[in-house]
């Protein structure tokens, strides 16, 4: 599996886009944006190490990172809320629905130090005109057994691994009343996304490995909702979502980036918060060797800071969501 090494090196990343209309008041100067101290957690924390190092970014930022739980999981694990910025703009990030796949956990742990603990010009302006929410480590019981499903012995039916639990992220059904949901972590999540309608919404998931036809290996694939259900406006700022993703990931992170082959399924989140209205994305980062982690973790750092940014100063919406089009379809498995 993956590395349990702690992140290798404080990740420096300057995110440079064109300035927002003149319409637009200019935002202030942009620092180098530096994430967390490399000890913060390690690259497959425990809901433990999760909270004690959201902890201690609420204490270093005087505040300006807010934490609650949203839920619980059937074991009793608080799901974890951190909200960053008090703006107009919502945004809502999800990792490690998957207990398997943890590496979103610690890039959005890097991603809320970077954007609440520095007090710059620039932060107050980000912060003064978006609010985002981070579901941190989405499945903490499946987390602690390293497995794709939630923990319910009890879980039958599609979606389900008899005696283990469910598949967090195939019951976001919009269609089905949140009550009936069997689903503790994807009620707490729908309800939240109700509470807040999110104009943005981004889930950080892992893959396995796949060879492109140029022989170089695809490092993160990403995609925008599928389902007919999906209004068209929402479809289209989710491609615009996408683009000013893969353009981020490609050229700040040096990702190799790729569409994953999605199905239309209404209760993938992906899917689910689209047919909701929001701007919705996948990611998914490769399962790459222990060595190429910390790049792994950098580019979902790279997504997340992107996303805001773009949000924040509305260069998001000015992408061209036909350019998602020309993002490559993922290769095949690579062999073993």
């Amino acid at each position: 599996m993956r590395s349990r090494t702690l992140i290798a090196a404080l990740l420096v990343v300057p995110l440079l886009w064109p300035a927002p209309a003149k319409a637009e008041p200019a935002p202030p100067p942009q620092p180098t944006m530096l994430a967390a101290p490399t000890a913060l957690v390690p690259s497959e924390p425990t809901p433990e190490q999760v909270g004690s190092a959201l902890a201690t970014i609420a204490r270093a930022s005087d505040g300006r990172v807010r934490l609650r739980a949203i839920g619980q999981s059937n074991e009793g694990r608080p799901l974890r809320l951190a909200t960053v910025g008090r703006g107009p703009t919502r945004l809502l990030y999800v990792t490690q629905q998957h207990g398997d796949e943890p590496l979103g956990t610690p890039a959005a742990i890097q991603a809320l130090w970077a954007l609440g603990v520095p007090d710059s010009a620039w932060h107050r302006w980000l912060r003064s005109r978006l609010t985002i929410d981070v579901v941190v480590q989405a499945n903490p019981d499946g987390a602690v057994r390293d497995q794709r499903w939630n923990h319910d012995p009890s879980a039958t039916g599609e979606f389900a691994q008899p005696g283990v639990g469910y598949d967090i992220n195939r019951f976001h059904n919009p269609l089905t009343p949140i009550e009936e949901n069997p689903v503790p972590e994807s009620r707490a999540v729908l309800r939240w996304w109700h509470a807040t309608r999110p104009a943005v919404v981004v889930d950080y998931h892992m893959q396995g490995r796949y060879l492109q036809p140029d022989g170089r290996e695809t490092t993160a694939s990403i995609l925008w909702p599928t389902s007919p259900l999906a209004g068209a406006d929402a479809v289209t700022r989710g491609r615009q979502l996408a683009v000013r993703n893969y353009t981020a990931m490609t050229y700040l992170a040096g990702a190799n980036v790729t569409r994953y082959p999605g199905g239309d399924y209404e209760g993938i989140a992906r899917n689910a918060y689209g047919v909701l209205g929001s701007a919705s994305l996948l990611v998914e980062l490769s399962n790459l060797p222990p060595e190429q982690v910390p790049a792994q973790i950098r580019t979902a750092f790279v997504s997340m800071l992107a996303t805001a940014q773009g949000a924040a100063d509305r260069t998001l919406w000015k992408a061209d969501p036909a350019d998602a089009d020309a993002i490559p379809a993922r290769g095949p498995s690579l062999p073993g």
